[in-house]
């Protein structure tokens, strides 16, 4: 009985979203007879431009700012892992506090920083403050990870005469792989759903990442509410990342225990 509930509490706000995109405006609105209809997704799928527009964009920020976060998290991680304890514990520190500093204080200054550079209206350089916002906590993540690892196996790999990068390639990553992939999901959901940023350096209606365009889907009108379109639209934007978390299930959850029975 309690997974039940745990069950619908969880998937009740989901399904209650499946529920009213497949309903009739006039229906959810009270004022005409039920029925079901896919007429919210046609809209949304045959606009100008089409949702999955947004979709794209979404996925390509999210990916690029994956990619980049990870560039440097790892080498980060790996360093205070391996350098004094002193100097790490001071670096941990550091890096903590960044990880828990308020992002919306930066608002203003990324703000100018897209005025000065000229970073308007591109979806590669929307990137850039999407990994720096999330570099401290991969790198604390990464970094219980690697903590995680017996140095003999790096020694064994030192005494086969492999370099640095070789250890990190062939001994090290394959390890860290359900660190990175629970990281890697975090940036990415951190990208697909931000909005103050992508509101502000996106000014293009085709280069709208997901949470700009579905606020404009939400606000289309002052006297009625799309409650069919923006359900429909929160439908299409959870669907990646319900089928990402089904397909990396296992990595995450393992990611994100990993160094919990330390010590």
């Amino acid at each position: 009985m309690a997974r039940l509930l745990l069950l619908l509490w969880s998937l009740g706000p989901m399904l209650w979203q499946l529920y009213s995109s497949l309903r009739p405006s006039a229906a959810l609105s009270g004022t005409g007879a039920g029925g079901w209809t896919l007429e919210h997704y046609r809209q949304l799928l045959q606009g100008d431009p089409p949702f999955l527009t947004y979709l794209l964009n979404s996925a390509v920020v999210g990916i690029c700012s994956t990619a980049l976060t990870l560039a440097l998290a790892v080498p980060c991680a790996y360093a205070l892992t391996r350098i004094g304890r002193r100097q790490a514990r001071s670096l941990t520190l550091l890096v903590a506090t960044a990880a828990g500093f308020p992002a919306v204080l930066l608002f203003l200054a990324l703000l100018e920083l897209a005025r000065d550079w000229h970073l308007a209206n591109q979806l590669l350089a929307l990137s850039l403050p999407y990994a720096g916002l999330c570099l401290p906590l991969a790198i604390l993540l990464l970094q219980a990870a690697f903590a995680d690892i017996p140095i003999e196996l790096e020694e064994a790999a030192l005494i086969e005469g492999m370099g640095l990068w070789q250890r990190l390639r062939w001994v090290l990553l394959p390890l860290m792989a359900p660190a990175m992939a629970s990281s890697a999901l975090l940036v990415f959901l951190f990208s697909w759903n931000e909005y103050p940023i992508a509101l502000t350096w996106l000014s293009r209606t085709d280069l709208l990442t997901l949470a700009p365009a579905m606020a404009r889907i939400a606000g289309s009108s002052v006297f009625t509410i799309p409650y069919g379109a923006f359900a429909a639209a929160t439908v299409l934007g959870s669907a990646p990342l319900i089928l990402l978390m089904l397909l990396f299930q296992k990595q995450i959850i393992s990611g994100l225990t990993q160094g919990a029975m330390k010590g």
